[in-house]
């Protein structure tokens, strides 16, 4: 015994976990409100939002912990009950019916990827018994859900739900919570997106089973099956976005900026202004910036009439571009 704990110490010594050294996600502005404004790839270009166990809906969590891996809270890193069962099931039915792979082994797959073969699973079982020393129960978890793969460049629970429902993940129905917890078993076949179909029935998988456990009632199961999977394009936010630019590029190492902008003044003064201005010609632009007079925080701000519109100088921002007087002077002039 002695001398299998001192051969695992000089494996982990040797071989250690490749542990992120840092909260490695993307920059996201947020209004006031908590709304996203605008959000900032990281330098791979994958979209991961900050995340945390207090940060999501509890019904995700236990749409995730039951669905994907009951005796989380319980296992050392690996479930050998799960992986029997797994493993009889492929022998007599040929095919893969139910995974062995425990949230820890996910997270361990995630940081470090291998190859589908026996060696591969092996290593992915080790990593996991790592991450399980080296971590707490609620630090693998909040890597998952920072980290699971929801299709594309979108990583984690909070990105697909801004991505896929246009919502924050504390706000996840009984129906929006079983999706997104089953999503990352396939995230390109299950894209609900592309395929909204598969999507749903994978879903209605994991609403049957939170009702076989007990962990929903029948009555919440049923009224989450009448929800249908809406297909949303995929858009990531831009409202604000001079001034998200602005508060990111004075902030660059944050992972959430908070500013004081009216999500909902925000959005009709951009419709406004884009409205108005949209016949003015070429090479012209506007801006606007809402301040509280008591506070003196800004609430709205169009640093410019079309961001990204080259023609019409969408990279400028007007709120804070030196032009002529003009008119400013006229008040004196006059006096």
């Amino acid at each position: 015994m002695a001398a299998t704990l001192a051969l695992l110490l000089v494996l982990d010594f040797a071989f250690p976990p490749p542990l992120p050294k840092q909260r490695e996600t993307s920059t996201l502005v947020v209004a006031a409100d908590g709304t996203p404004l605008r959000a900032f790839a990281d330098a791979e270009g994958v979209w991961r939002y900050p995340a945390s166990i207090d940060s999501v809906s509890p019904l995700y969590l236990q749409a995730l912990l039951t669905y994907e891996d009951r005796w989380f809270w319980r296992h050392p890193g690996i479930n050998p009950v799960a992986m029997l069962r797994a493993s009889g099931q492929l022998l007599r039915g040929g095919r893969i019916v139910s995974g062995g792979s425990t949230l820890t082994m996910q997270v361990a797959r995630i940081l470090d990827p291998h190859s589908r073969t026996p060696w591969g699973k092996l290593k992915q079982m080790l990593r996991a018994v790592q991450l399980e020393v080296h971590l707490s129960k609620q630090q693998i978890l909040a890597l998952y859900l920072e980290r699971a793969p929801y299709g594309g460049t979108i990583e984690g629970v909070e990105a697909a739900s801004w991505a896929y429902l246009g919502k924050p993940a504390a706000q996840l129905s009984h129906a929006e919570a079983a999706l997104l917890a089953v999503l990352p078993q396939a995230p390109s076949r299950l894209r609900p997106d592309r395929h909204p179909e598969a999507a749903q029935k994978a879903r209605d998988k994991v609403l049957s089973r939170m009702a076989e456990l007990g962990a929903w009632t029948p009555e919440e199961v049923e009224d989450a099956r009448i929800e249908n999977v809406v297909a949303r394009s995929l858009r990531p936010p831009l409202h604000a976005a001079l001034l998200a630019q602005r508060l990111h590029s004075a902030q660059p190492g944050k992972a959430r900026i908070q500013s004081s902008i009216d999500i909902g003044l925000q959005r009709t003064l951009e419709e406004r202004v884009a409205s108005y201005f949209s016949t003015l010609p070429e090479r012209t632009s506007a801006a606007l910036l809402v301040v509280d007079n008591q506070t003196l925080q800004a609430r709205a701000y169009v640093g410019t009439l079309s961001f990204g519109d080259r023609q019409r100088l969408g990279h400028v921002d007007m709120v804070q571009a030196w032009r002529s007087p003009g008119s400013t002077l006229k008040p004196f002039l006059y006096a």
